[in-house]
């Protein structure tokens, strides 16, 4: 086995991402590196762990019952150096003033431009900087210690990789999924109308999108799938509005996204049946454990903008 020393905290990153990928070029892609550097990294990683962590064959990767435990507890393990680093800051008064805060796309586009522009002391806060992706990449920046906050859409019907021993939350807002559609030519009626027979084009969220997750498990939606011919899927939320814009089919989105598509005549609700329209919370998440002087300090800015 390797020296403790010699172990490099890229390796980690990396093997995180490989135990979600189990694919050694999908994981490579997503850590900006080449397949051939990436798998020396993990195995790298493994000659120091003194064990195999990942079983390559023809059906792909897989984790091993090492790997899988090793990868359990690896996200924990940056978090917990990542506040250990941040404490020895604190206490040498030379912590950095920028605070990382990881907001998913239809956020990131809507209510928190609005969040700034309402709440002056957020907003002259000073250095913190916004990082725009799909959930399950902005839950990884958290667990592994890159993001101080995320900020997401939140319903119990979704999945949260976030353990309630280890992350505590915030509610800032409420917001709606409504299915819009381009408005017909009537201007008052939906080009495409759930409540018809036909079968409806259908702009989905992928799974690894908040919102995604959401729709996924929402039954009464799930029951109308007959009715949704599935015409294309994206992460982003903008994406889909602008083919909602266009009259490529229905989406589900964020009421607070489509405001202003909504009083410009250009998109309108697909159905009127409440049924269909589904009320969710915005939320920001946190580590439990005590960080450095700044993020505590905009922690207790966004506790007073709480609902």
């Amino acid at each position: 086995m390797q020296d403790f020393h010699n172990l490099e905290i890229t390796w980690l990153k990396d093997c995180i991402v490989l135990a979600e990928k189990l694919n050694f070029s999908q994981a490579a892609t997503t850590r900006y590196v080449t397949q051939s550097a990436f798998s020396r990294r993990i195995q790298a990683l493994e000659q120091w762990v003194g064990t195999p962590l990942f079983v390559r064959n023809r059906r792909g990767v897989q984790l091993t019952p090492a790997g899988e435990k090793f990868c359990s507890k690896v996200p924990e393990i940056l978090r917990i150096i990542d506040n250990t680093r941040n404490e020895a800051l604190d206490m040498a008064d030379k912590n950095r003033s920028d605070v990382v805060i990881a907001a998913t796309h239809s956020l990131s586009f809507s209510f928190f431009p609005e969040l700034l522009r309402h709440n002056h002391d957020i907003a002259r806060f000073g250095a913190f900087r916004l990082l725009s992706d799909t959930l399950h990449a902005c839950e990884r920046t958290l667990l592994q210690g890159q993001s101080q906050f995320l900020l997401c859409h939140y319903h119990p019907y979704m999945q949260l990789n976030l353990s309630p021993e280890n992350f505590s939350s915030l509610r800032l807002g409420v917001d709606r999924l409504i299915p819009y559609s381009k408005t017909g030519k009537n201007d008052r009626q939906p080009l495409w109308a759930i409540d018809n027979e036909k079968k409806i084009p259908y702009l989905s969220f992928s799974k690894e999108s908040g919102i995604g997750r959401i729709i996924a498990n929402t039954a009464a939606i799930n029951r109308i799938g007959d009715k949704l011919k599935l015409a294309f899927t994206s992460d982003l939320a903008a994406t889909l509005l602008a083919m909602v814009k266009a009259g490529d089919g229905v989406a589900w989105l964020p009421e607070t996204l489509a405001e202003q598509d909504v009083k410009n005549g250009d998109i309108i609700a697909a159905t009127e049946n409440p049924n269909y329209r589904l009320p969710i919370e915005i939320r920001l998440y946190r580590s439990t454990e005590k960080m450095r002087k700044t993020v505590e300090a905009l922690w207790d800015i966004f506790i007073q903008s709480a609902l």
